[in-house]
C-alpha cells in the first residue's frame, strides 16, 4: 500500500474521535458532516492576560492580543494562534482581516504544505502572526493526521532538549521577589533590560539567586558604548549571553559590540525571516526565532538549520502565547542552543494542556500534532 494512503487512513482513524473540539464557539455546528476534502478555517479573538505586567524598554501591558484558529480536514482539527505584541505591528482586527481574505478551501491536499503556505504568504506582504496561526494550525493538522509528533517528523530527539528560561521584567523589589518565587523551578532566568534601573535589577536578583542569566535589552541601550559597559559588566554577573542591546537600525554599531563584547550578542527585533540570517553574519552571534516573527513553523524550521550551516547560536523564543503556539515552538527545541519557551505561564488564562514542564525543560507531548488539546470549559 502507497505510505501516504496509509498514513492518510491509519493516523484518520486513530485521532478523528479524540481531536476534536467543540466548534460551537467558533460559530459552527458540532454535528459531524460528510467528509469535505478541503481546508475549512475557523479563528476567533482571545485576549491573553497576563499574571504580571510586562514591563520592557519602552511599553509596558498586562494583556496580549491574540486570535484562536482551527484548521479542519475532513474532520480532524488542527490548532493555530496569532498572538500580537505592540512591536508587531498587528492587531486583531488585521489579523481577522488578513484571515478572512484566505481561500483555504481551494486546497484539497493538506499535505502540499509549500504551496498552502506559499499562497497564504503571496496574499498580503507583512502580518507574520496571522501568517504563522495558519502554519501553526496546518503542521498541527498534518501531525495528526500522520500520527505523530513534529519533533519525530523532522528526526530529533528530546533528549537534546535545553531548560528554559523564566522572564523577568523590571518592577518594585517586591514585586521582583515574587516572581522569583515563581521562577523555582526554572533554571535560567532572563532579564528584560534596556529601562533605568538595570543594574539595580540584578543586584535584586542576585540577591536571592546566582541561576544564570540571559539579558534581553530590547533596544534599550542607545550608544555602543552603554551597551559595551553593561556587556563588561554583566560579564561578572553570570550572564549567557545579551540580547538585542541596540536599536534594530543601529547595524554596523552592533557589529563593532560584538567584536569586543565579553557576551554573545543574539538578534532579535532585528532578526525577522529567513533572508536575515545570511544578512546578520559577522553583525551577531546568534539569532532568536520566534514563530510570530518568522511566519511559523516551515520557515523557523529552515531558519535554524541556515544560522547552524553558517556556525551562529539559535535560541528558540516566543511571545506571550497559549500552550498552543510553545508546544509547536517545542517541537523545535531539540535543534537549538537556547530555549525560552515561558509564554504560557505568563499568562493566567490558558486555553491547552498537554505540554510538559520536567528538570526546567518544556516538553512537547509524544502526541500527533502539536500534542495539545483544549481544557474543557475553555472550547
Amino acid at each position: 500500500m502507497d505510505r501516504r494512503k496509509f498514513l492518510l487512513g491509519s493516523g484518520a482513524a486513530l485521532i478523528a474521535s479524540s481531536s476534536l473540539v467543540s466548534l460551537s464557539a467558533f460559530g459552527c455546528s458540532t454535528k459531524k458532516t460528510e467528509k469535505s476534502g478541503h481546508l475549512v478555517l475557523r479563528f476567533k479573538p482571545y485576549e491573553l492576560k497576563l499574571k504580571h505586567a510586562f514591563n520592557l524598554a519602552k511599553s509596558s501591558r498586562t494583556t496580549t492580543p491574540g486570535v484562536q484558529v482551527e484548521l479542519e480536514y475532513d474532520g480532524i482539527v488542527g490548532y493555530g494562534e496569532a498572538s500580537m505584541p505592540p512591536y508587531l505591528g498587528e492587531s486583531v482586527e488585521s489579523v481577522t482581516t488578513f484571515l478572512n481574505s484566505l481561500d483555504l478551501a481551494q486546497f484539497t491536499d493538506p499535505f502540499r504544505m509549500d504551496e498552502i503556505l506559499s499562497y497564504v504568504d503571496s496574499v498580503a506582504p507583512n502580518n507574520r502572526a496571522a501568517k504563522a496561526s495558519i502554519d501553526i494550525a496546518l503542521h498541527d493538522l498534518l501531525g495528526k493526521i500522520m500520527g505523530q509528533p513534529w519533533y519525530k517528523i523532522w528526526g530529533l530527539s528530546l533528549e537534546n532538549i535545553h531548560p528554559t528560561s523564566f522572564t523577568i521584567s523590571n518592577d518594585t523589589p517586591e514585586v521582583v521577589q515574587q516572581k522569583i518565587k515563581e521562577s523555582e523551578a526554572f533554571k535560567v532566568l532572563k532579564v528584560k533590560m534596556g529601562v533605568p534601573g538595570d543594574k539595580e535589577l540584578i543586584e535584586t536578583i542576585r540577591k536571592s539567586t546566582d541561576r544564570p542569566l540571559c539579558v534581553d535589552a530590547n533596544q534599550g541601550w542607545d550608544t555602543k558604548e552603554e551597551a559595551l559597559e553593561m556587556c563588561n559588566w554583566l560579564a561578572d554577573k553570570n550572564c549567557l549571553f545579551v540580547e538585542q542591546p541596540l536599536p534594530k537600525e543601529m547595524i554596523d554599531e552592533t557589529a563593532w559590540l560584538r567584536e569586543r563584547s565579553p557576551l554573545p550578542i543574539f538578534a532579535d527585533e532585528a532578526f525577522q525571516r529567513l533572508p536575515d540570517v545570511i544578512k546578520f553574519k559577522g553583525v551577531y552571534d546568534g539569532i532568536n526565532i520566534k514563530l510570530m516573527k518568522s511566519t511559523g513553523l516551515h520557515e523557523a524550521y529552515k531558519m535554524a538549520v541556515l544560522a547552524k550551516s553558517l556556525g551562529m547560536k539559535v535560541m528558540l523564543g516566543c511571545m506571550t502565547e497559549t500552550s498552543c503556539a510553545i508546544a509547536a515552538a517545542a517541537q523545535l527545541s531539540p535543534m537549538v542552543d537556547f530555549t525560552d519557551l515561558d509564554g504560557n505561564v505568563l499568562i493566567a488564562n490558558d486555553r491547552f494542556e498537554g505540554l510538559s514542564f520536567i528538570d526546567g525543560k518544556v516538553i512537547p507531548a509524544d502526541k500527533p500534532g502539536l500534542g495539545v488539546s483544549i481544557i474543557k470549559g475553555k472550547e
